[in-house]
């Protein structure tokens, strides 16, 4: 996965760190200056900003100090807990911090050979469907000899400081981190997708069937190398970091560092006691101020607990920002959590392996109507089917399928100031089997995703056989940006553009005739017919029109086989009929019917072709 990383604004660490090696110099990032345009692009600027090197704030500066740990980080002065929230995450993952910090022995100060110290670093972020590695230098803006912004609780360990620094680089400036989306940064630290949950449309503090359903699918996330957080909604901009009564802060990220069952009892008591406790452990990204209910650090229902338990848990009784509390009163508390699943693409994993379908887009505006690929969501119904199409096939019965949109927006320039999302969303069509071209009318909507102003949607839906097409759009027609679109299924999909409309016109149509009629036909069901398949009997239907065939999948073992089949023909002889066969084993059946010009869509079920046996 990693074989690939692309140099961030063409600057190869290797070359850099080897120029300064042969210089006898300490790198100086001519990309990311060490001014005030990397750290604001609006807003008052303080006169009083120092950038120092670890040398100058410490006498022995280390990347990392007793190694990596959540209780490592602690916000600065900018409003970036939910970068901070997902670093925390992050440390978790040896396998993921490791990837995002690139050859971390390597980039460590090496004591006994100061004169191989370049004060270059480098790291890698997942953006826009690759990964891309950032070089920075050690510089890192002060006041009074202290960080201002992300710092370690030990002085002399850096590595949250310089991560932050090259996502900083990565965002435009410093000032491009006040604000944001902890998804956002889950994604960038994984190449994974993000699926947000709102706790308070469903009522899973009070459901337990349905509580119980979510902590088995957070427990499932956790276990498989995934990234969680959680967060209260702020609903005005007053209520920003406003600390509640029992001591969880509002508009905050949260990262989640565990997911447990915990046994209560202690003793034999509790091994042979089925009763256990779902558990999640959080942390604050302030390092302090934590929530003060149930199973917080001093509560009495730790004595519920056997002391190995609690070792093995690692609790501990001071304000480090890291608490645990129960599922249920996560569910209580909590308005969002967002889960960051680590898709599995390989075949060699024991785990299911996820068939990935990636593909760039943009909506780009263009006068002409056949052209123009910005015609907004389903309320505009003249410009809806201008927006790209894509097509794929679900190949299993009852495939789940996951589809995230991502959009390509430069969160900050130092030119631009700070962009906008576009709000983005997604309806997905089912369409005929044989379809080559784009639709231009409304067929089957099976799913969609919510319409909103953040970096990516995401849907996880279960659908039925047959072929899909998804038409991502923005909410408003007319908005240009570029897009990627992705698509998990258990079997690969084989999506692609549709381009064009209708069959090309190609000289020798002059000849043999242009396709001016479009036919449709459904198959739904074998009724009608005047004998009954034997039972146990296998089937299924062909659909065949001018040399064009559609065959259904087969239905096994069943007289009363169902096959939700649609087939789309462009049709030279309109005169001549759709051939339509159903095969079954061990007899078959041939239906004749001329379908005429229909171009509505009419459905048909079989009884309406008045079929024979032969």
């Amino acid at each position: 996965m990693f074989s690939s990383v692309k140099p961030y604004e063409n600057q190869r660490y290797d070359v850099l760190k080897k120029d300064c090696l042969k210089r006898k110099v300490l790198f100086e990032d001519p990309t990311f200056p060490a001014n005030d345009e990397s750290l604001y692009y609006s807003g008052t600027r303080r006169q009083d900003v120092q950038w120092r090197r670890p040398k100058d704030i410490c006498a022995d500066p280390r990347l990392f100090v007793n190694g990596i740990s959540s209780h490592d980080l602690h916000q600065g002065q900018v409003g970036n807990c939910w970068f901070v929230a997902a670093c925390s995450s992050l440390t978790t993952r040896d396998s993921l911090w490791q990837k995002v910090i690139p050859d971390w022995k390597e980039q460590e100060w090496d004591p006994e050979d100061p004169e191989g110290y370049t004060g270059i670093f480098h790291f890698h972020f997942w953006r826009f469907g690759e990964w891309v590695d950032v070089v920075i230098d050690d510089r890192l803006p002060t006041i009074y000899d202290q960080l201002i912004y992300c710092h370690s609780n030990v002085k002399n360990e850096f590595w949250c400081a310089l991560i932050e620094k090259a996502y900083a680089k990565l965002l435009g400036c410093y000032e491009a981190l006040n604000g944001g989306n902890t998804a956002d940064a889950l994604v960038d630290f994984t190449g994974g997708i993000s699926e947000p949950i709102d706790l308070t449309i469903e009522d899973y503090a009070n459901d337990e069937n349905l509580r119980n359903q979510l902590f088995e699918r957070v427990l499932k996330v956790h276990s498989r190398g995934g990234l969680i957080s959680a967060s209260i909604k702020a609903m005005t901009d007053s209520d920003m970091e406003t600390r509640l009564d029992c001591g969880l802060v509002r508009g905050h990220a949260y990262a989640i560092t565990d997911v447990r069952k915990i046994r209560l009892g202690h003793g034999l008591l509790a091994f042979f006691k089925s009763e256990k406790l779902d558990m999640i452990r959080l942390r604050n990204p302030w390092g302090e101020k934590e929530w003060n209910g149930p199973w917080s650090d001093t509560s009495e229902e730790w004595q519920k607990v056997s002391k190995s338990e609690r070792e093995k848990l690692g609790v501990t009784v001071k304000d480090d920002g890291e608490f645990w509390m129960t599922f249920q009163d996560l569910c209580r508390n909590f308005t969002d959590l967002i889960k960051c699943l680590v898709i599995n693409t390989s075949y060699l994993s024991i785990h299911k392996t996820w068939e990935e379908a990636k593909i760039r887009g943009e909506w780009k505006f263009h006068e002409s109507p056949l052209k123009n690929r910005t015609g907004g969501c389903t309320n505009h119904k003249e410009t809806f089917f201008q927006n790209p199409q894509y097509v794929f096939n679900v190949k299993k019965p009852g495939d789940e399928v996951l589809i995230c949109l991502q959009q390509k927006t430069k969160r900050t320039t130092r030119r631009q100031g700070k962009a906008e999302n576009l709000a983005i969303g997604f309806d997905i069509f089912k369409v005929e089997s044989n379809r080559k071209y784009r639709m231009h009318t409304l067929q089957e909507k099976v799913a969609g995703s919510i319409y909103i102003n953040s970096r990516s949607v995401f849907l996880r839906t279960q659908q039925k056989e047959g072929r899909y097409i998804i038409i991502p759009t923005t909410f408003e027609p007319g908005q240009t940006c570029e897009f990627l679109l992705r698509i998990f299924t258990d079997v690969r999909a084989s999506c692609h553009e549709l381009v064009l409309d209708m069959p090309r016109y190609w000289c020798w149509n002059r000849i043999t005739g242009y396709p001016r009629v479009v036919s449709q036909v459904h198959i739904m069901k074998a009724e009608g017919l005047k004998d009954s398949p034997p039972a146990g009997t296998n089937s299924y239907v062909i659909i065949k029109c001018e040399g064009e065939t559609v065959k259904s999948d087969v239905r096994k073992h069943t007289n009363t086989p169902e096959y939700e089949m649609k087939g789309i023909f462009y049709r030279k002889k309109p005169e001549k009929p759709i051939l339509i066969q159903i095969c079954f084993w061990p007899l078959w059946m041939r239906l004749n019917k001329n379908n005429g010009d229909s171009t509505t869509g009419k459905v048909f079920g079989l009884g309406d072709f008045g079929g024979h046996r032969r």
